[in-house]
């Protein structure tokens, strides 16, 4: 196993998978980094559906920056609670912290994913049966890479961080 630098280096969004299901075992690691996540005050407001139909996989594809569901071995649509004014502040935080542990655990693990954030919400909650007082955070696509891409360019640390003020 690499470092966990090496891999918070090396992950890429991943948008084509091969036809290969990941075992129960690594899906289960991926799923227990999740949980296993910090947040705020223990609450866990968390609620992850894990969509392996391939009808549903279908459903979930249609939109333009969502296709490379259809593909996925698995996908998670990540649901944060916001049926109080605690859950309303700290859910979506929450949720995308448990969320980006499974791409950093996938990713140990040569399970490559890609965070999804072009979706109808009102259709997913329609299509997977998720309660009004909940909220669809993101969707995270999961499989085995058919090609890992190169790095983006990004901008440089100079550009990105200061010190002791803005």
């Amino acid at each position: 196993m690499d470092s966990l630098i090496d891999v918070i280096l090396s992950r890429r969004s991943v948008r084509r998978y091969k036809k290969k299901a990941v075992s129960e075992e690594v899906m289960k690691n991926i799923l227990e980094a999740g949980r296993l996540a910090p947040l705020a005050n223990n609450r866990q407001p968390w609620k992850f559906i894990v969509v392996t139909d391939e009808k549903l996989k279908m459903r979930l594809s249609k939109r333009r920056w969502s296709w490379f569901i259809r593909d996925s071995a698995f996908t998670v649509v990540g649901c944060g609670y916001c049926g109080d004014e605690e859950a309303k502040k700290w859910s979506t935080v929450d949720t995308s912290i448990a969320l980006e542990n499974m791409v950093l655990a996938a990713w140990s693990m040569d399970v490559g994913s890609c965070w999804i954030g072009d979706f109808d919400e009102v259709e997913v909650k329609s299509l997977l049966g998720i309660p009004e007082e909940w909220k669809v955070v993101s969707l995270v696509s999961f499989g085995y890479p058919e090609n890992v891409p190169p790095a983006p360019m990004k901008k440089s640390l100079n550009e990105v961080v200061s010190y002791n003020g803005f």
